[in-house]
């Protein structure tokens, strides 16, 4: 029997349409997770939201050939914001934003192999949807358009869909994103899309997040990567609402940035909305292999930003703290005595390395990403047990943890067990001889003596019993 083997292509497809038609749920059904963000209001999608999505080969193929695509979600053409919600929490008009949705939108159709056009079947019709197929026939872009009639819950709703036919696109495909109904269907058909492009890539990537306040500068970042306007960029707070996966290759690595909202005061949250970007934000650092923290040079370290600065601690995150808008700050202010202001400020990321930058002006940005890689080899370095244990006997012969009892402090075994986080276990005879102070000492020994000094490092502590060093003696784990 052959082997899965996976391929990638260079094939780009985008869901577009007008509002509220399922784009968003399409492209979560696609990929098996929750990418984009679903709600019924008006505008909740705005830069383009795009991810992988691997497929198998369709059941009457004999292959076990995997494909891969990039599957990119837009915003619903034509309406944006309502009445209600066209200005934000801060005075600000939504509609300035319109200009820039529909440039994602024209960007993502245009770069396109494919083009999903999606319409709401239980609806019918709209003049929305005959300005988009409009739209995409100015273009010279029809030969791409694949129609996706979407909420057909059942077989009565066929007819309905094949009003979709007048637009001059073929038959619909009708599928059902709440049922999955011919969802299968829709995947093999995007799979034989990607058939045809006979190309095969290297998928390891470093996955690296972007998070920090409102208004950091962290889409300015993403487009001053990318040399185009991949993010929308305004001095509206809370632009950015969805993780945007925008993919790079710098000298031959490659990586995913995601670009996340901007936070604030969880009790400042406007709506559902918001509290879900909210936890797009910390799902795109758990999936983050390094995570760019981006600072506003121009402002003071506020409690949102230590909270974030806690968040990456609590989740082992290699960081670059990276100081954004440095050109704006006064030049009577010197990297150094900024560089202790941020180590007083965030405390627990003192190891963390620090990185001057204008993401406007594009200065520093390579400095930036080579840091990123740097601290992504620190992460995933396996270290030798033998230097381990010379090492940590070295630090407690020079200064072992104090008891009032007058215990002494024994290293029995230590190994690296896991990398990112680097994660050392030690068998000790007395755990509790080492927490706190001490702990925090022989962290920031280790990282002076092995090549972890900008990554952070977990300690496991266990005590050794005579069973457990019978199984170690045999092999075994307990």
């Amino acid at each position: 029997m052959r082997d899965t083997i996976l391929r990638m292509s260079s094939v780009q497809i985008a869901i577009i349409g007008r509002p509220n038609v399922g784009k968003s749920s399409l492209l979560n059904k696609l990929a098996g997770r929750r990418v984009s963000i679903v709600d019924p209001t008006p505008g909740v999608t705005r830069d383009r939201v795009s991810t992988l999505i691997e497929l198998d080969a369709p059941q009457e193929l004999e292959t076990r050939e995997k494909r891969t695509i990039e599957l990119s979600d837009t915003g619903g053409w034509g309406v944006y914001t309502t009445d209600e919600n066209r200005i934000d929490d801060a005075g600000c008009d939504l509609n300035a934003l319109t200009d820039d949705i529909e440039t994602q939108i024209s960007t993502a159709m245009v770069e396109a192999s494919m083009i999903l056009f999606v319409i709401d079947a239980q609806a019918g019709l709209m003049p929305l949807d005959q300005v988009v197929a409009d739209l995409l026939r100015k273009r010279g872009l029809a030969d791409r358009v694949r129609v996706i009639a979407n909420k057909v819950d059942g077989d009565s709703w066929e007819a309905h869909a094949m009003e979709a036919a007048g637009l001059g696109f073929g038959v619909p495909l009708c599928v059902s994103t709440t049922s999955g109904r011919r969802i299968r269907h829709l995947r093999e058909m995007l799979w034989k899309a990607a058939d045809e492009v006979d190309s095969v890539a290297d998928t390891e990537e470093m996955n690296l997040a972007i998070i920090g306040c409102r208004n950091a500068g962290k889409s300015t970042l993403i487009n001053a990567l990318a040399g185009e306007e991949r993010c929308i960029v305004s001095e509206i707070a809370g632009t950015t609402r969805d993780a945007v996966d925008v993919r790079f290759e710098m000298r031959d690595r490659k990586f995913l940035a995601i670009d996340t909202a901007g936070l604030r005061k969880r009790k400042s949250f406007s709506g559902d909305v918001e509290y879900y970007a909210y936890h797009r934000m910390l799902q795109a650092i758990r999936r983050a292999d390094v995570v760019l923290f981006l600072v506003d040079a121009t402002r003071k370290v506020s409690q949102v930003d230590s909270k974030l600065s806690q968040e990456l601690q609590r989740q082992f995150k290699p960081t670059v703290i990276v100081v954004n808008k440095w050109d704006e700050v006064d030049k009577q202010a010197s990297p150094e005595s900024y560089a202790d202001y941020l180590t007083d400020e965030l405390r627990g990321l003192d190891y963390a390395p620090i990185v001057l930058a204008s993401a406007l002006k594009g200065k520093g940005l390579e400095d930036v990403i080579t840091m990123a890689f740097n601290l992504h080899e620190q992460a995933t370095h396996r270290e030798g047990t033998g230097s381990i244990n010379s090492v940590i006997k070295d630090i407690l012969k020079k200064r072992g943890p104090s008891s009032r009892l007058g215990s002494q402090a024994k290293l029995f075994y230590a190994a690296q067990v896991a990398t990112q986080p680097p994660t050392i276990a030690l068998v000790v005879n007395d755990p509790k001889l080492f927490e706190g102070r001490y702990e925090r000492y022989l962290m920031n020994r280790l990282r002076e003596e092995l090549p972890f000094s900008e990554v952070p490092v977990r300690l496991l502590f266990s005590k050794r019993s005579r069973r457990d060093l019978q199984a170690l003696k045999e092999g075994r784990r307990e």
